[in-house]
């Protein structure tokens, strides 16, 4: 989940003048990423998929 969220924040749409220019905003975006983040919370009850 974490590599696609910075593929759409980050690069996708990113305009980068360097190979540093984009190696600085994958590490802002990674610190701020890390600042605030959670702890996901796994919600799967273990039900069985039904079989096809």
């Amino acid at each position: 989940m974490f590599f696609s969220a910075l593929t759409r924040r980050v690069v996708r749409h990113g305009d980068f003048t360097s190979r540093d220019d984009l190696i600085e905003k994958l590490e802002a975006y990674t610190i701020g990423h890390n600042e605030t983040a959670r702890p996901y919370r796994w919600t799967y009850e273990g039900a069985p998929l039904k079989a096809t």
